[in-house]
């Protein structure tokens, strides 16, 4: 019975003409096979002829999935893909999308596009629309918007009193906050992520140096961080500008179209920001206008806000002006400092004899019993730390804060690589590979070696700039280099004196995906405070002095033997609680 059921239906079946729906979808069906079919096999014959490159261009998805299966550890597998191919590659995106750009790490080629041909290569549309944020600022504009910001920006940095501003202000925040947390760190034997204080610092002293304002994110013993809603729009901005670098820009305008997704926290975070720096500005015009626009390099809260009023004019400057510099400078000055100082803490803590080499150099240089002085950051003094500066080189080469470099073709090109550059072709060149490159830095380019940047005879070796780019090369090359070397040159000396760094085991370092090359997870260390740091050295100074007075107030003993010895002492402290940050004695 059951048999005959079956074979009646089976007869019926075969009986039954599909109907016309039925036969086109039938028809669809085996279309949707012979594409696979095609697709599969040009996808399985591309694989076979390039899997020994690191890099495949795929049927219809070009090298993107290549791309996205190395997301995770993109600046490392850039720089094997850019050594594979000779140091410059065209970038294949998918089929119709015109995701397409030349990606270099060739010295020749970046000498070229920032320095021998500078006008032929901008930053373009493109870059403005991911860092719209920046506005008409600095680093976001070309011709005669960027030149007028440069020109202002270059005079102020000229003066001495620019210097003097930024010197005090760290001086300032490293007594009253960064080394008090830290030795409450030592004390307690708690884990800090020196990243995140790193940050904090930095951007307490960038508000206060271009503000005028201390928005006060670092406190000064280990109490719950403060959340300020202007560091935080930051650290959120930063996170949506590089979404904007990795999706196509159809999806991200659309998700700003429809405020949703990423694009919606960019907006809110532009708020904040916009609001905060309003604030300041109107704050600023309102100063100016009480002081008729006279120069204040001396007052307590003199800012490079007021001192580009000042150098350019309130009848000359509008305010859009002022807040798309400020945000540029803050950018700036908060994320290169304390990118560098992350990955310099790292690697020193990780090389032991590189720490013992810059902490000899260090008290060779500024701790003289004989002389009977001792101080931090004598300004002076900072040029004869050769090995110290090399070590912070080495540390910007391996890990440049800004990892990849945009400009766009205005005209035709042929690179010194013999690559030609169609017109408005997006280009970009990868510090962190250069950084990388055997070429440039030898077979142990991998390698942590302050001494590559010494000569025999002792002096700092001098690198072209398009070879160690991380302050980028040519007219646009950084204009706070040297006061970036003199800020993280007296943050390394207060604290590896006062301190030792012991990164956690088993603690991952590794780059995030970020605008910035920040640490993923952080920084996590140990902090120990040194058994003979520098406060110990004056306490054995003073003692010396101070025979009978051993358990000593140092501003009491220093009075008494004022008072008892008839000699005039000139005295310059700078410390705080039980740690010294710097002192100085002449008589």
């Amino acid at each position: 019975m059951i048999k005959e059921t079956i074979s009646c239906i089976y007869h019926t079946s075969l009986q039954t003409k599909p109907s016309k729906q039925g036969r086109n979808l039938m028809d669809s069906l085996d279309f949707i096979l012979i594409f696979v079919a095609i697709a599969s096999f040009f996808f399985i014959h591309t694989w076979r002829s390039n899997r020994n490159n690191p890099i495949i261009n795929l049927p219809f998805f070009g090298m993107l999935p290549s791309v996205l299966c190395n997301l995770s550890n993109i600046h490392d597998y850039a720089t094997t893909v850019l050594n594979h191919y000779g140091g410059t590659l065209m970038f294949k995106g998918p089929w119709l999308t015109n995701v397409n750009f030349l990606i270099t790490s060739d010295p020749m080629n970046v000498h070229h596009i920032t320095s021998k041909n500078f006008d032929n290569y901008i930053k373009g549309s493109e870059f403005y629309e991911i860092f719209e944020i920046m506005g008409d600022g600095i680093f976001n504009t070309d011709s005669h918007k960027w030149k007028r910001s440069r020109d202002i920006l270059q005079s102020l940095f000229r003066q001495n009193s620019f210097e003097s501003l930024v010197v005090k202000i760290i001086h300032k925040k490293l007594e009253s906050c960064l080394v008090p947390l830290l030795n409450n760190a030592s004390e307690l034997g708690t884990i800090v992520d020196l990243q995140d204080i790193f940050q904090r610092f930095t951007f307490d002293n960038i508000c206060s140096i271009v503000l005028g304002f201390d928005p006060n994110s670092l406190p000064n013993k280990l109490i719950q961080f403060p959340e300020i809603a202007f560091e935080k729009a930051f650290n959120k901005m930063e996170d949506s500008m590089f979404y904007r670098h990795i999706v196509p820009r159809f999806l991200w305008k659309l998700q700003k179209w429809l405020q949703i997704g990423q694009e919606k926290t960019y907006s809110e975070c532009e708020k904040i920001i916009d609001q905060f720096l309003h604030q300041c500005i109107s704050s600023t015009f309102q100063e100016q206008s009480k002081f008729n626009c006279t120069k204040h390099e001396n007052e307590p809260n003199f800012n490079m806000l007021k001192a580009i009023v000042e150098e350019s004019g309130m009848e000359q400057i509008d305010r859009k002006f002022l807040r798309d510099n400020a945000i540029s400078l803050l950018a700036a000055g908060r994320d290169t400092i304390s990118s560098g100082l992350s990955w310099f803490f790292w690697l020193v803590s990780t090389h032991p004899l590189v720490e013992a080499k810059i902490l000899e150099e260090i008290r060779a240089n500024f701790i003289h019993r004989e002389e009977n002085w001792l101080i931090t950051s004598r300004l002076e003094n900072l040029n004869k730390l050769v090995y110290l500066h090399g070590a912070l080189c080495e540390a910007l080469r391996l890990f440049p804060p800004l990892p990849i470099e945009h400009k766009s073709a205005v005209k035709s090109d042929m690179l010194p690589s013999g690559d030609s550059v169609n017109a408005n072709t997006t280009i970009l060149y990868s510090l962190y590979s250069m950084g990388r490159m055997e070429q440039i830095w030898g077979e142990d380019c991998l390698e942590f070696k302050p001494e590559r940047w010494i000569s025999d005879k002792g002096s700092i070796i001098h690198v072209p700039s398009y070879k160690f780019i991380a302050f980028q090369a040519g007219p646009r090359s950084c204009l706070g280099k040297n006061i970036s070397f003199i800020q993280m040159k007296i943050i390394a000396i207060a604290l590896l004196l006062n301190f030792q760094f012991e990164v956690v085991k088993g603690h991952n370092v590794c780059p995030c995906l970020s605008v910035i090359l920040h640490m993923k997870h952080g920084l996590k260390v140990k902090v120990t405070k040194r058994e003979y740091g520098i406060w110990s050295q004056i306490e054995a100074l003073v003692e010396d002095m101070f025979v009978d007075n051993v358990n000593f107030d140092i501003d009491e003993s220093i009075d008494a033997y004022n008072n008892g010895a008839g000699k005039s002492w000139n005295v310059s402290l700078f410390y705080c609680n039980s740690t010294c940050v710097g002192i100085t004695f002449e008589y």
